[in-house]
This record gives structure tokens, C-alpha cells and sequence, in this order.
């Protein structure tokens, strides 16, 4: 045994009961040879978390104009079919701008131009069109109140408020701008031309927006000015929906005309509907 400093050195060789270690003849050594598998970088998240991954578009194009791709536009199918029963379904169709929709208003005002499918194709919306007949409600309850009043007034009869005219016009317009489109949706589905559902609600709303002007000038108490303006509004407007749909309902082949006919004189119908219920003033 060695000392130093503060450490003692055992001698390993004068310890007693010290046991020689003895390989083990029974064990064997393995040896592996190097793998020549090559190592991939991990594929990009994919799927409805990723956010560079979209929900595949719908097959009949149901929720969607004919689009180029976008899938902005596109409610989320998690839930299966019942999910477009659920408000969050439609959420994306009322997330517009302000710009967007005043640029859809100046399109409307502009029939000829025959655009607005192509302008509205990645991502219709159903904010404008919900606006635009509630607009349509109001300016066409608070004319008519007001202009049944002055009438009344003026020959100094007794007015009572009419509750139904609020009543009529939003089952009018709330009931067209709905009931019109789906209808469409079916018959241009029956002869191979689908169109997509939300666009055809997008194209009728905007549609209806000419009438709010037109109800806004019938309070002048010129008869055949009323009817200049109810036809004028319902001509532009007939014409703004024939025109969109034209190109689209083309491909329906020898029934294309007749559909378009059709389109163009229901519009025009709804003017007439107007002008006789709202448009006129009786005391």
C-alpha cells in the first residue's frame, strides 16, 4: 500500500481473494453490417389540420359557384350532410367585404355587361342578397306607409297602419330570392347544365337591388310614371339574370332558349307583382 498526499494507492497485485477475470468461451460476438436503407425527410402535414391542405370540393358543386379551385367559398363537410343544416355551415358565404359587395351593387346596376357569374365565380356570397331583401322590406313597407298616409291626408280620410304590407313583402322577396333559385338549381341539374346552388342565390339576390330605387321614385303620385318605372326596373333586372345564366345554360342544348325565355319573363313577372301591390296607392 502506497500513500500520497491525501489518496492511498491500493496494489492490485497483493490483494488477496482478487480473481482474474476468464473470457467466457460460450459467448459469442455479433456483428452487423451497415444498412444500406435510405432515410426520408417526413412528408408535409396533410390533411384538415394542415393549413396548406383544403377540403375537397363537392362533387355536384352544390355549395359552390364553377369555380377556379378556391375552396373559400366552401362549407366545411365534417358533420356529413347534416353539417349544411348547421349555421356554421353558410358562415363563409356572409364573410365579404364591404368593397366587394359595392362592387357587386355597381355590377347589377349594369345588365348588358353579362359579368357578374365570372366576377362572383371563386366566391359568391349571401350577405349581400339577405340585405338587399331586407332593404327591399323596409324601404317598400315605410314608402307605402308613408305614401297611404299623405293620400289619406290629403282628402283628410282616416289612416290605419296596414301590418300586412310588412308581412306581404317579406314572404314576396324573402320567398323569391329562395324559392326561384332552388328551383332553377333543379331543372338546370335535369338537363346536365348544373349551377352552383349559392350562386344562383348570389345572381337573384343582387338581382332584386334595382327595385330599391325603383320603390324609392314611386312616391310620385304620376300613375303611368309608376308603371315606366316598375317596367324599367324589372326589364334591368330580368336582363341582368338572363344574361349571367346565358352562357352557363347554353350547354343544355336545344332547351337552353326556353329556359332563358323562362328566367327572363318570371323576372319580369315579379315587376308586374310590384307594381300592383306595392307601386300602387288606393285610398
Amino acid at each position: 500500500m502506497m500513500t500520497g498526499g491525501n489518496y492511498t494507492t491500493i496494489d492490485s497485485q497483493k490483494v488477496s481473494g482478487s480473481v482474474p477475470s476468464v473470457p467466457d468461451p460460450g459467448h459469442t460476438t455479433v456483428k452487423f453490417t451497415e444498412s444500406n436503407l435510405q432515410t426520408f425527410p417526413p412528408s408535409a402535414a396533410q390533411g384538415k389540420i394542415s393549413g396548406g391542405s383544403n377540403p375537397p370540393r363537392d362533387a355536384d358543386d352544390t355549395f359552390s359557384g364553377p369555380g377556379n379551385g378556391s375552396s373559400r367559398d366552401e362549407p366545411q363537410s365534417g358533420g356529413g350532410w347534416l353539417h349544411k343544416f348547421t349555421v356554421g355551415a353558410y358562415k363563409p358565404f356572409f364573410d365579404v367585404d364591404t368593397s366587394d359587395v359595392v362592387d357587386r351593387l355597381k355590377e347589377s346596376l349594369f345588365p348588358f355587361r353579362g359579368t357578374f357569374t365570372e366576377k362572383t365565380a371563386d366566391k359568391p356570397d349571401l350577405y349581400g342578397p339577405f340585405w338587399i331583401c331586407t332593404t327591399l322590406i323596409f324601404v317598400a313597407a315605410s314608402i307605402g306607409t308613408f305614401v297611404t298616409y299623405v293620400a289619406h291626408k290629403w282628402k283628410k280620410q282616416e289612416w290605419n297602419y296596414d301590418i300586412n304590407l310588412v308581412t306581404w313583402s317579406a314572404g314576396v322577396f324573402y320567398g323569391y330570392v329562395t324559392l326561384v333559385p332552388l328551383a332553377l338549381y333543379v331543372v338546370l341539374k335535369y338537363f346536365s347544365a348544373p349551377s352552383g346552388l349559392v350562386q344562383l342565390f348570389c345572381l337573384y339576390g343582387y338581382s332584386l337591388f334595382i327595385f330599391i330605387p325603383a320603390l324609392c321614385l314611386s312616391v310620385v303620385p304620376v300613375e303611368i310614371f309608376r308603371w315606366v318605372i316598375a317596367g324599367v326596373a324589372g326589364f334591368m333586372s330580368a336582363t341582368f339574370v338572363a344574361l349571367n345564366l346565358k352562357a352557363h345554360i347554353n350547354s343544355a342544348g336545344e332547351r337552353s332558349i326556353l329556359i332563358i325565355a323562362s328566367i327572363f319573363l318570371l323576372q319580369l313577372g315579379l315587376a308586374v307583382v310590384l307594381k300592383l301591390y306595392l307601386f300602387t296607392v288606393t285610398v
